[in-house]
């Protein structure tokens, strides 16, 4: 077992990452002006971002067998997303890893990911 995919606990294990996300998302203060971008009901977002993270991951590649590439940035330029934009998600994010995993290498290696892709979507 060394695929990021397992270690993690495969679906479950990263559905737990991103339910815990889209709850601090919905609940955080800081976290505003990324709610404001999404959908009133998250379910489709939660759904999305599960499958998306199990194929990046190394598991099988659901997102792509749903909707195709996932084309991230493409796909995030009608929001604002500006560096303000990108710190509110990775506060959620951090937090949700936090929370579900603890303190140790696999939580800073995960964070380090997600702060480049946070980076990566900015588009102001």
């Amino acid at each position: 077992m060394n695929k990021a995919y397992d270690i993690l606990g495969g679906e479950e294990g990263i559905r737990t990452i991103v339910d815990r996300f889209y709850d601090l998302m919905d609940t955080l203060p800081v976290a505003e002006s990324i709610r404001a971008m999404h959908p009133a009901d998250l379910g489709e977002s939660r759904n999305k971002l599960t499958w998306f993270l199990v194929g990046r991951f190394g598991g099988p590649p659901l997102y792509e067998q749903k909707y195709g590439h996932p084309r991230l940035r493409a796909k995030h330029m009608p929001f604002a997303v500006d560096t303000a934009a990108a710190d509110a998600w990775m506060t959620c994010m951090d937090q949700a890893l936090d929370d579900t995993l603890g303190p140790g290498p696999q939580r800073d290696t995960l964070s380090v990911f997600f702060r480049q892709v946070a980076m990566f979507m900015r588009n102001r």
